[in-house]
């Protein structure tokens, strides 16, 4: 066993959010206890359309090592809030209920970023620990970034620099595991009780698993065109208004050399403003291919989809956080087009993963898009470099780390080496 004999522990995961990495993540988790690697107890709380879709794999992987609870559809509206505090306070509330009803040891928040104001304010889990996976730090971005912030971002940010000190100053908090490898540094150096923020790097998918070595992947669309994807939940975050309003922008020249993939599930309220956006860029440049797939894709067809294009857009729209989309292109080769702001800029520079540009703006966007076409997507990154950002991403590494393992597969998974670039600049 991986805990060294220590007496097993009950932990609760909870995610009332199915959409996004939540899934993909649990699954892990399930694949570690099937495999028999950990004498954890652990306790699924989800969303029950989740529930229900880890269920079945669950009992595949793990049976009967763990068990899935569904939330109600009246807690996952609390918890999915629009109100920033009322969601807080509810999956707070929900949680220490759940903890003291399960009898688990332990809390562990896939998201703690919307709990940093109850434990901020020194709220407790009823004398459990608890810890959780930080998506979005940003405080330390201007040090990280050459881009100024707005004045939106900057009040943001003064909030984060408050509550942070406090969330680590209270006892109930253990642990905060932060995907963004630059920020532990920056909370070790500035925060009293900064040593409790470690970096934990975002699972690759091993979907490319059963599809990389497949002969039989035949792309639609005219051969020999430069082959752009967007892939996941199609949002405005995500940039496909931008995308869309850079297509029409593109030469006619550089339009007949292209190929555009919206492959992904589009927001509901965006469907008629894309739909009419694909429509005017259909009809300035007749010459470009362009489709849309508006549906949630599986795995496999995403991984054959990243193996069938020559570049993939990450268009964020200064985006804070990071990025699965940037392991999935990295991990196939594939370089990529994205945002110069936050994390997701950092990494395509550091990492040598392709360009890093203003997605805000659609000419600029378009601008990278033809240099793409021009130069050959290959030539704008370093494949060598990318695999390796890719790799030490293990699903079994990650949910040893969420399970608070000491040790997998003979590597140390407590406090590893994270970079110290917080004061540094990129030319």
């Amino acid at each position: 066993m991986l805990d060294g004999g220590a007496p097993p522990r009950h932990i609760l995961i909870f995610e009332p959010d199915a959409r996004g990495h939540a899934e993909e993540w649990l699954l892990h988790i399930a694949r570690l206890l099937g495999e028999g690697k950990s004498s954890r107890r652990v306790t699924m709380l989800v969303a029950r359309a989740l529930a229900r879709r880890l269920s079945h794999e669950a009992e595949k992987l793990a049976p009967g090592t763990l068990e899935i609870l569904a939330l109600s559809e009246r807690e996952c509206r609390l918890c999915m809030s629009s109100g920033v505090m009322l969601g807080s306070f509810a999956r707070w509330w929900i949680v220490r209920h759940y903890l003291a009803k399960t009898r688990a040891d332990e809390a562990f928040f896939l998201c703690v970023d919307t709990l940093s104001l109850p434990f901020a304010l020194g709220l407790g889990m009823g004398g459990k620990p608890a810890s959780g996976v930080l998506f979005r730090p940003s405080v330390h971005y201007a040090a990280m970034n050459k881009t100024d912030p707005t004045s939106k971002e900057k009040i943001r940010d003064l909030r984060k620099d408050l509550l942070y000190p406090q969330m680590l100053r209270n006892p109930a908090v253990n642990v905060i595991h932060s995907l963004d490898p630059y920020f532990p540094a920056y909370a070790q150096e500035r925060y009293v009780h900064g040593a409790k923020v470690v970096p934990l790097a975002d699972p690759a998918s091993e979907a490319f698993e059963t599809s990389a070595d497949r002969a039989d992947l035949k792309p639609r669309g005219p051969a020999g065109r430069t082959r752009f994807l967007l892939f996941g939940e199609l949002t405005e975050r995500k940039g496909i208004i931008q995308v869309l309003q850079a297509c029409a922008r593109l030469s006619p020249e550089i339009a007949r050399r292209t190929i555009v993939v919206l492959a992904g599930r589009v927001d509901p309220p965006l469907k008629k403003l894309v739909q009419d956006l694909l429509w005017k860029a259909r009809k300035d440049r007749p010459e470009l291919w362009i489709e849309l797939e508006d549906r949630r894709l599986t795995l496999d067809e995403l991984a054959e989809s990243i193996l069938s294009c020559d570049m993939i857009l990450a268009p964020y729209q200064r985006f804070v956080g990071s990025s699965g989309v940037l392991i999935w292109a990295a991990r196939a080769g594939r370089p990529v087009i994205t945002q110069a702001y936050g994390l997701l800029g950092r990494q395509a520079h550091d990492h040598k993963l392709g360009l890093a540009v203003d997605t805000t703006s659609p000419d600029i966007l378009a601008d990278a898009m033809t240099l793409a076409v021009e130069k050959g997507p290959r030539t704008l990154f370093d494949e060598h470099a990318a695999r390796r950002f890719a790799s030490r991403r293990e699903g079994l590494r990650f949910a040893a780390r969420v399970l608070g393992l000491p040790q997998w597969d003979g590597l140390t998974t407590s406090r590893e080496r994270v970079p110290n670039m917080i004061l540094q600049t990129t030319s």
